[in-house]
Order: C-alpha cells, then sequence, then structure tokens
C-alpha cells in the first residue's frame, strides 16, 4: 500500500492552493466542498476564480508564491504549470510538516486526492497511488452506477438512531445484527424508494420491539426503454440486480434482460396483437400473489410504464390490496426512438406541441379525437399503430393534414437492427408492405421528419440479432 488512506477534517480550516488555472480551480472546488478556507496565491486567475474571489468565497494574493505563504496552512496543493514552483513548494510543505499534493506529480505528494463517491456523509473514496488517475475516474464511473444517492439519507437517518439502538441492547453484537438487518431490510428498502418518513417510522417501530421488522414483499415497475439497454438508469440497474422474479413484456429487449441478476425466475407476460400471453387482470393478480410470498418482483415495461404501458392499472391494484411498490420511469419509445433517428420532436422552427397516441384498434376501427390530431404545427407520435398505418394515415387526411405530410417509420429504434423509413400520409401505407416492416415500430408524423436527412447520427450495423422475447 502506496499511501494511507484517510479522510481530513478540514472545515473552517486554513487551505492554501498555488495557482489560478483551470486545475487550480477544480482543486479550490474540492476544499470548498469540504468546508475549507481557502487562499489562492497566483499572478493571475482564472475566470471561475476570479467570480469565487469576488464572491468572497475565497482569499487571493495576486503575486508569486512566498515562503511565508505557508504559515498555519493544514494543506496545501500546488497547481501550476511551473516545475521548478510546484517542486518548491513541495519542498517547503515537507520542511514545515503540512500536507502536500502537486497535480500530476506523486513523486512530489505526501497525500494524493482521489476519485470520490459523495453520498454524504457516506464518502467512498478510490485511488490508483498516483499511477492512473484516469483508470480511478473510470472506477468510481461503473460504482456510481451500484450506489444510490439515497445511502447518504440512509446513513443519516442511522446516525440519528444510534444512541437509542445503543440503550436498548445488551452488546454490540445484538446491536451489530440490528443494524445488519436494517441496512439490508425493508428500512432501506423505504428510503430507497423516497419514502423517508414511513422508513423513519419503520426504523422506530423496531427499536421500540428491539427486534427487525419482518421481510417484506415489494414490485418494482421498472420501465425498460425503447430497447438500448444503455439507455437505463442507474436505478432500474440497481432493482434490476435485487429482484427474486422478473415479470416482462414483449417490448423489452433481450440485452436488458442479460442485465438482470441471473438467478432470478423470469415469468413472460407479453402482449402481441391479438395474442395475449397473459391477461391484464391476471398479470395484476399474478404480481400481488408474488409480493406476498415475500418476493421482490420487478414488472419490466418496455419504454415508460406510464406512457401506454398499462402501468397505472397495475399499481391501482398494488395500492388497493397494501402492496409496497417503487415505480421508476423510462425512455419512452417516442423520446428514444426519435432521438435516434435524428427526428427533434419539438423543435421550435417546426411546431409549437408534441402528441402521443395510441394506434391500438379498438373493434375494429380507432377511436380517436381526429379533430385534436389533424392539424398543422403539430408532431403526432403513434404507439402501437403499424397494424393499423392505412386507417390511420387516411383518417388524417381526411381531417385536414395534406397527402404530402412528412412522415416517419422508425423500426426497432435505438437498437443495432434499426431502420428508418421516410415519406408522407400518402406513401406510408406502401413503404410498410415494400419494405417489410415489423413490430416494434413507432410512427412519427409532422414536419420535423424533414430534419432526419439532416440529424440522423445514429448508424446501426444491423449484424448482431436483436432478439425480442415471444415466450417464457
Amino acid at each position: 500500500m502506496k499511501f494511507l488512506p484517510i479522510f481530513m477534517n478540514i472545515k473552517n480550516q486554513p487551505c492554501l492552493v498555488v495557482g489560478g488555472g483551470l486545475v487550480a480551480s477544480r482543486k479550490v472546488f474540492m476544499l470548498e466542498r469540504a468546508g475549507g478556507k481557502v487562499t489562492v496565491v497566483s499572478p493571475v486567475l482564472d475566470p471561475e476564480l476570479q467570480q469565487q474571489h469576488e464572491k468572497g468565497v475565497i482569499d487571493y494574493l495576486p503575486r508569486d508564491f512566498e515562503v511565508a505563504d505557508i504559515d498555519k496552512q493544514v494543506v496545501i496543493i500546488a497547481a501550476t504549470d511551473n516545475e521548478a514552483i510546484n517542486r518548491e513548494v513541495a519542498e517547503i510543505a515537507r520542511q514545515h510538516g503540512i500536507p502536500v499534493n502537486v497535480v500530476d506529480s506523486p513523486e512530489l505528494c505526501s497525500f494524493i486526492v482521489p476519485s470520490v463517491i459523495d453520498r454524504d456523509p457516506v464518502q467512498i473514496a478510490i485511488s490508483t497511488g498516483g499511477a492512473s488517475p484516469v483508470l480511478a475516474r473510470l472506477l468510481r464511473a461503473r460504482l456510481e452506477t451500484f450506489i444510490p444517492a439515497a445511502y447518504g439519507r440512509l446513513a443519516k437517518l442511522v446516525e440519528s438512531s444510534r444512541e437509542k439502538v445503543k440503550q436498548k441492547f445488551n452488546n454490540s453484537n445484538e446491536i451489530r445484527t440490528f443494524w445488519e438487518s436494517i441496512l439490508e431490510g425493508p428500512v432501506a428498502d423505504l428510503l430507497m424508494a423516497g419514502k423517508d418518513k414511513a422508513a423513519k417510522d419503520t426504523l422506530q417501530q423496531a427499536i421500540d420491539a428491539a427486534e427487525p421488522p419482518p421481510a417484506r414483499g415489494e414490485v418494482y415497475l421498472v420501465g425498460a426503454g425503447p430497447g438500448d439497454p444503455d439507455l437505463l438508469t442507474f436505478r432500474a440497474l440497481r432493482l434490476m440486480q435485487q429482484a427474486d422474479v422478473v415479470v416482462y413484456d414483449r417490448l423489452v429487449s433481450a440485452p436488458v434482460l442479460d442485465l438482470v441478476r441471473r438467478d432470478a425466475e423470469f415469468i413472460y407476460a407479453g402482449k402481441e396483437r391479438n395474442k395475449h400471453t397473459l391477461k391484464q387482470e391476471s398479470i395484476n393478480a399474478l404480481l400481488v400473489r408474488l409480493a406476498k410470498e415475500g418476493k421482490k418482483v420487478l414488472r419490466l415495461k418496455g419504454g415508460d410504464p406510464f406512457i401506454f404501458g398499462r402501468g397505472g392499472e397495475e399499481i391501482e391494484t398494488l395500492m388497493a390490496e397494501g402492496i409496497h411498490f417503487q415505480v421508476v420511469p423510462g425512455i419512452t419509445a417516442a423520446a428514444g426512438c426519435a432521438a435516434y433517428a435524428g427526428i427533434p420532436l419539438t423543435h421550435r422552427d417546426y411546431v409549437q406541441s408534441c402528441m402521443f397516441v395510441t394506434g391500438h384498434l379498438k373493434d375494429g376501427s380507432i377511436d380517436l379525437n381526429w379533430d385534436a390530431i389533424s392539424h398543422p404545427g403539430q408532431t403526432v407520435v403513434f404507439y402501437m399503430g403499424l397494424h393499423a398505418v392505412e386507417q390511420l394515415c387516411k383518417q388524417l387526411t381526411e381531417h385536414g393534414l395534406p397527402a404530402t405530410t412528412p412522415a416517419a417509420l422508425v423500426e426497432k429504434g435505438t437498437t443495432q437492427q434499426q431502420r428508418v423509413h421516410i415519406g408522407d400520409l400518402a406513401s406510408l401505407p406502401g413503404l410498410v408492405e415494400k419494405e417489410k416492416v415489423q413490430p416494434p415500430t413507432l410512427i412519427i408524423v409532422g414536419d420535423v421528419v424533414k430534419l432526419h436527412d439532416k440529424l440522423a447520427w445514429f448508424e446501426p450495423d444491423g449484424e448482431v440479432p436483436m432478439q425480442y422475447p415471444v415466450s417464457g
């Protein structure tokens, strides 16, 4: 171990930064966040540091470094672009026993600054001993995914109750066992779900009873996005790793399913046109049953669960049954597919509004407010409208939109199998037949479609098959 990992308390303590450039600015920001009283010594200042000085946040000495500057400092950082000055600062600091860091020169440092995951009061420092700061930052980025911001609130909740727990139990082993159960059980789950008051009440009940709360089932209603697994949220990934059982839809792509905990049970609940593996009522009942068995249930839906995903219906049932749940939004198909197709849905030079519409057939017809949909200056996005594309285009033109209104089909959007077919209301049905377009496909109607040729940026290779699960 090249360096001793420690955390210093520099709150309201004098800290010196030698140098006034961009690198120095980053070090000043770090010291300020830790509560240090920062003085900067430099002939010139970076504009950001100048603003900090004008606001009275930092002290500034507009000159070269002098030996007397180290007086009473608890930490010194040398961040100039002059190697001789940096070396001088390091040597003088060492002689006076003051911790010193020289940027990009670990051999001159008595301490180094790690990459930090900050979940105040929880802090995780990652260091390579100065060998590769870039690697340390990459490792931090990986860990950020698995460490929710809520851990800081969880730590504060635990801190507020430490004395109560000490008074309740007889020995350190009982205290440790109690806190382990709290941090891995319902209290932590509630807080991670944003239910801070319920978490606090549950913890207090556990302290009063001198035993942890019983384990409980829960449902995670998670939006899986339009297909590309890189579009998942950090929270979605974390819950996908915690699930005991996964109930997933047809539009959840195989690469997304690959990120779910390996030993989880998988239940397919997909719906295709005129073919439902499970009816919605059966899915609702399934979620309730699994949660009442004490399981962590991941309800994984393509896109966003509240945008034509029937997520509202499912949580209505969960609430009626008293089942705990979390909702994690996903990137809806309209946003994801349009972005990957280079079609900005709300470009101000073309439209003033955007409408999301379901293209599902109802009793053999499409029950929509065509007068509200069919007017210029608006982008209309049709979900699940591929099989009704001919009727959609016909209704739009009959209610006032020109047959030359630009329209696009985004097939398997955001995946390596994405295809974008550009036409207009007159030609779109023929494109579906000619290009053998398959679901999932999104339909975009409006003048913003004209921007595709100019703004298309995504270049899928189409080589790796994107398998959409169709059986359990």
